[in-house]
C-alpha cells in the first residue's frame, strides 16, 4: 500500500471509506485493495489466462470458501464471483450520461436495477474525476482488440486510485474526451457495461466498453455465468424498414439476432445494449422498454 514509504492519498481515501461502511469487513478491504491495485494479474487469473492460473486455482478456490460477511451482517459460506463482481449493460445515451454528471450523485436501493444478491449503490463523490484506463481483459489476451485505452473510472476514491497506482496504463480525461470513447466504442460495436464489485465500496465504479472476444464478464455470461444484468430495453425491428441485409445478425455482441428469412430478436438472448441500432444505416430497429428485462439505470430520461 506504499510508495518510497508513504501511503498514497487515493489508498488512505479508500480505506477511510470502507471503515465507514457497516459490515464491510477486512477480507473486504484487502480484497478491494489488491483487484484495484493489481487489476492486470487479478484479471488474468480471473479470466485463466495468466499463466498460474491452472497451478493457483485450488489456493483460490479456497480463499472463495472462506466465511465472510456481507453488508447486511449475515455469513456467506462461500464467495460467489457473480455475486460480487458484474456489470449492467448500459445504452449509449445512458453511458454517455454518467459521464457527464456535473454534481454528487446518491441512488441506493437499487435491487431491480441490479438484480443480484447484494444490494448495489451508485454513489458518484467527484463525478468529473474520470479516469481512463487500458483494458485488463484485452491486455490479457495475446492478441487483443484496439484501442487499449477505454475503461473508464469514474468518480472517487476509484479514478485517484487508479492514476496513482497505475500511472503507465491510466490517465486523467475530461467528460468530453469520455464521451467520445464511448461514442468510439460504440461505433465499434463493443458494449458499454457499468460495473460494479463487492469489494469496490459495494458501488458503482467504472464504465467498460466491452468486445465479446476480449471481455471476462461476456464470456462468463456466454457460459452460463450470470455476471451481466439486462439495460432493461430489447430492440424491436420495423419491418417495413428492415432490408434483411443481416447486420444487425452479424453484429449483435449477444448472439440475440438471427436471419430466417427476415430479422427475428431472440428475447431472451436480448441484453438490450443497443449495439444494432447504432449498425443499422436504415433505422429499421429501436430499442423498447421491456419490465422483463429488469430496471434501467437512469440518470435522466432516455432520449431513445
Amino acid at each position: 500500500m506504499t510508495k518510497k514509504g508513504i501511503i498514497l492519498p487515493s489508498t488512505r481515501a479508500f480505506v477511510r471509506e470502507a471503515r465507514q461502511l457497516k459490515g464491510f469487513s477486512f477480507f473486504n478491504l484487502l480484497h478491494g485493495y489488491i483487484y484495484a491495485r493489481w487489476t492486470y494479474f487479478y484479471i488474468a487469473m480471473g479470466t485463466g489466462s495468466h499463466p498460474l492460473a491452472k497451478r493457483l486455482s485450488p489456493l483460490l478456490n479456497w480463499i472463495g470458501k472462506l466465511i465472510v460477511t456481507n453488508a447486511a451482517g449475515e455469513e456467506r459460506s462461500q464467495i460467489h464471483l457473480e455475486d460480487t463482481y458484474h456489470g449492467k449493460v448500459l445504452p449509449l445515451e445512458t453511458a454517455r450520461q454518467l459521464v457527464s454528471v456535473k454534481e454528487d450523485i446518491r441512488l441506493g436501493d437499487l435491487e431491480k436495477v441490479i438484480p443480484y444478491a447484494l444490494a448495489r449503490d451508485i454513489i458518484l463523490k467527484n463525478p468529473d474525476h474520470i479516469a481512463v484506463l487500458d483494458c485488463p481483459c484485452r491486455a490479457a489476451r495475446e492478441h487483443p482488440c484496439l484501442p487499449m485505452d477505454v475503461c473508464l473510472i469514474i468518480g472517487e476514491p476509484f479514478a485517484s486510485f487508479a492514476v496513482e497506482h497505475q500511472p503507465n496504463r491510466a490517465r486523467w480525461i475530461s467528460s468530453e474526451e469520455a464521451q467520445a470513447i464511448i461514442k468510439a466504442e460504440d461505433e465499434r460495436g463493443h458494449v458499454h457495461h457499468a460495473f460494479f464489485k463487492d469489494a469496490m465500496l459495494g458501488r458503482f465504479y467504472a464504465i467498460c466498453n466491452c468486445c465479446t472476444c476480449c471481455c471476462g464478464a461476456m464470456q462468463a455470461q456466454r457460459g452460463g455465468t450470470p455476471m451481466l444484468a439486462s439495460s432493461g430495453y430489447a430492440a424491436r425491428i420495423d419491418e417495413d424498414k428492415c432490408l434483411k441485409c443481416g447486420k444487425c445478425s452479424r453484429t449483435c455482441p449477444f448472439g440475440a439476432i438471427h436471419m430466417n428469412g427476415r430479422s427475428v430478436v431472440d428475447l431472451d438472448q436480448c441484453m438490450g445494449c443497443g449495439i444494432c441500432t447504432g449498425q443499422c444505416r436504415q433505422g429499421a430497429i429501436e430499442l423498447v422498454r421491456m419490465e422483463s428485462k429488469g430496471e434501467p439505470l437512469l440518470i435522466k430520461q432516455p432520449a431513445f
